[in-house]
């Protein structure tokens, strides 16, 4: 299933929800197109790359793809690497801590020359000619973390950050207002979700006073529905801003020993 999230005829967003077949986790894609040159986010891995190769279709030749963007290392972001390399000239843009990890999805020398790495504070990109802000995010919920700022659309492609545990075509959902945001967090796990998967309030708190300074009118996140408009937004950030997460939360009894009997043998 693909929705046009903005078009204004030269400059296209696309996301690409529902496409995952099996027992893998659900998680979207996204396309970015500027005047006949693209950028793919995040395609995911095998599960997904036949069904999205044929949804691009209806909006861009793969031929045309200038990059494809990876926020971190999952297998759920970029394990299907190697058959983008394979059948297009792209060249994949991931942080530096992760170049020599990509290579094991791929096979042996596929990666030489095509791999950009996205340094600490991040960069901008050129697709077509406009600039694309590759922003950093880093242990939301990666070492390595970035995401990617489209200026023009004013949308906030946010990776994990902002995923939520929804079924079927509310992948596609828009969440908008600050009543519906906090609704929907209760309802979706995410505070079971970032409390666990977030690398601390520290670093909710950075993150959160950047995204501030930026003229953010969708957050559109890799699992789950989105959250649209200035009300929303700003309910994301003072939810997100003094979220106590990861390293915050543990304590001795999260590192018990001697080990507790569960029964079985190792």
């Amino acid at each position: 299933m693909s929705n046009v999230l903005y078009d204004n005829g030269i400059h296209k967003c696309v996301s690409f929800t529902n496409l995952v077949e099996g027992e893998g986790i659900q998680a979207n894609q996204f396309l970015i197109v500027h005047a006949g040159e693209g950028m793919l986010l995040d395609p995911g891995g095998n599960l997904t790359y036949k069904h999205l190769l044929a949804e691009m279709a209806s909006y861009f030749l793969p031929a045309h793809l200038d990059y494809v963007f990876a926020s971190h290392e999952d297998p759920d972001i970029v394990a299907s690497a190697n058959g983008w390399l394979l059948i297009t000239n792209a060249k994949i843009l991931i942080a530096n801590e992760w170049t020599r990890f990509l290579p094991h999805f791929c096979s042996k020398g596929m990666t030489e020359g095509r791999v950009i790495g996205i340094p600490s504070r991040g960069m901008t990109v050129s697709l077509g000619g406009y600039d694309l802000q590759i922003i950093p995010a880093h242990y939301l919920h990666s070492v390595g973390n970035f995401q990617v700022y489209d200026p023009l659309s004013k949308i906030l492609f946010s990776g994990d950050l902002g995923a939520n545990l929804v079924s079927g075509h509310d992948a596609a959902k828009v969440v908008e207002g600050a009543e519906a945001f906090h609704a929907h967090r209760a309802l979706s796990g995410m505070d079971g979700f970032h409390r666990r998967y977030m690398g601390g309030q520290k670093v909710c708190r950075l993150w959160a006073q950047m995204a501030r300074k930026m003229d953010i009118e969708w957050i559109v996140p890799q699992h789950g529905a989105s959250f649209r408009g200035k009300e929303t937004v700003i309910a994301f950030l003072d939810w997100f801003e003094n979220l106590e997460s990861g390293p915050d939360l543990l304590t001795e009894a999260d590192f018990p020993y001697p080990l507790p009997n569960t029964g079985g043998n190792a």
